[in-house]
């Protein structure tokens, strides 16, 4: 169990406007933002990100979307973060997740969900490194 998880505001909450919200969100959930930065990934670099589904049917959409607008990349750290992360999110597909869950007040499908979170701690290691150097951390 790691105290650090990875998080992405995707295109569609940047463009809706919900990205402080969001923030406000996790920050009151008692996450620490370790790192931050609001950037817009090239179609070449979101293949690249996403590359663990290349053989499923919605990469290149997924590709597309995430290339399609900035984004906020973020660390965070809290005991258990990747576990209280999810639990803060919600499910996948917005119909789906919680009352009060960020994708189920901000998300408008499953592929436009908002938000990314890790789903496990090896994946929090390896999506905070793809998006920030350790001089990037604090």
């Amino acid at each position: 169990m790691s105290n650090q998880t990875f998080t992405m505001i995707k295109p569609d909450a940047v463009k809706n406007g919900y990205s402080g919200i969001i923030l406000d969100r996790i920050i009151k959930a008692g996450f620490h933002i370790s790192a931050m930065k609001l950037t817009r990934l090239t179609p070449e670099k979101a293949g690249e990100f996403y590359a663990i589904h290349k053989e499923r049917p919605f990469y290149q959409e997924l590709v597309s979307f995430m290339s399609s607008g900035p984004i906020i990349a973020a660390i965070l750290i809290k005991e258990n973060a990747v576990e209280e992360f999810r639990d803060l999110i919600g499910a996948t597909d917005p119909s789906k997740a919680s009352e009060g869950t960020i994708r189920k007040l901000y998300a408008g499908s499953v592929g436009e969900n908002a938000i990314h979170g890790s789903d496990s701690d090896a994946n929090a290691q390896f999506e905070s490194n793809f998006f920030f150097t350790d001089q990037e951390r604090f």
